[in-house]
């Protein structure tokens, strides 16, 4: 025999209601049937679990044992079903985020947390990445979601529209550029650039820019964050492009001039990016709709939910 968990269903049903007869009524099950379980069990364990009499049945202390023992053991059955139940429902559940650093300092912080406060039991594993580096590991399974920049990346990935990102140019104070209110890019290429790092989407969009403008990109300096931009232009190392939104946390302590930047391009899409939306967990899939739905609210965007 194989100890299972009808046995010990049934074994604490009789000892609940004292006879095999009402066990075997309740379970809808046949008497032989359970007197045959039991018998099983006591061969299993090598030792008498019950006693019979005229009233019915009383536990051994063995058969006390293992009534407590199958309670607890039944209970974290029932509790493993319902736990599991709730990965299915989304309820429970670990996602795998890969963003840009865009999308991480202007719109997820509060997002994720107005997520949280709907599914507490879900995990959200947030790792910044450039957006080549994240299309490719959706691609390859490395992160269940990826949030980025809308830019051609060779891949079959499913697409949801995001936030729309202003990119803009700051400038120090005392900038020849500091007493505008916007520019178009072409116009800023004579002076020095505070640049992101070099896989960065900005970086690639500003070189693929003043690459059609027919002029060189003077890059004097690289960081890696929008703080550090900021901080490194306020130095007067040079002028940099930064998401709007980005920099506001920044620019309340920072003497940095802030122009718009008029060329279409600097009105850019970020996308979520899913590899396939049907193998999805749905822990993910209610992640998805949630960000989607945040960016729809936030920027009337035609409402695209995951399938």
């Amino acid at each position: 025999m194989k100890l299972d968990t009808t046995s010990l269903k049934l074994f604490v049903r009789v000892a609940e209601t004292g006879t095999i007869t009402a066990a075997a009524e309740a379970e809808y099950i046949a008497t032989s049937a359970v007197s045959k379980r039991l018998s099983e069990l006591e061969a299993y364990f090598g030792t008498p679990l019950l006693r019979r009499n005229n009233r019915g049945v009383e536990l051994t202390p063995a058969g006390n044992a293992l009534l407590n023992l199958s309670r607890g053991v039944l209970h974290n059955l029932e509790d493993l079903d319902l736990q599991m139940q709730e990965y299915t429902s989304g309820a429970r559940g670990n996602i795998r985020v890969y963003a840009n650093m865009s999308a991480i300092t202007q719109y997820l912080p509060g997002e994720t947390q107005h997520f949280f406060a709907k599914y507490p039991d879900i995990g959200v594993h947030l790792e910044e990445k450039v957006s080549p580096v994240i299309t490719r590991e959706v691609m390859g399974n490395g992160a269940d979601i990826g949030i980025c920049a809308k830019l051609p990346h060779g891949y079959e990935l499913a697409e949801f529209p995001y936030h729309t990102d202003d990119l803009v140019l700051v400038t120090p104070l005392d900038h020849p550029l500091a007493d505008r209110e916007s520019i178009a890019f072409r116009e800023s290429l004579d002076h020095a650039y505070v640049g992101l790092h070099t896989s960065s989407a900005i970086n690639l969009e500003l070189l693929k820019a003043a690459s059609l403008a027919n002029r060189p990109l003077k890059l004097r300096i690289q960081v890696t964050s929008y703080d550090a931009l900021c901080m490194m232009v306020q130095a007067g190392l040079g002028i940099g492009v930064v998401p709007r939104g980005a920099i506001r946390q920044y620019v309340g302590g920072l003497r940095v001039k802030v122009l718009t930047i008029r060329d279409a391009w600097a009105r850019r899409k970020l996308c979520i990016y899913v590899k396939d939306v049907e193998r999805l967990s749905m822990a993910a899939r209610l992640f998805v709709d949630h960000l989607v739905q945040s960016a729809a609210d936030q920027e009337s965007i035609p409402l695209q939910r995951p399938a």
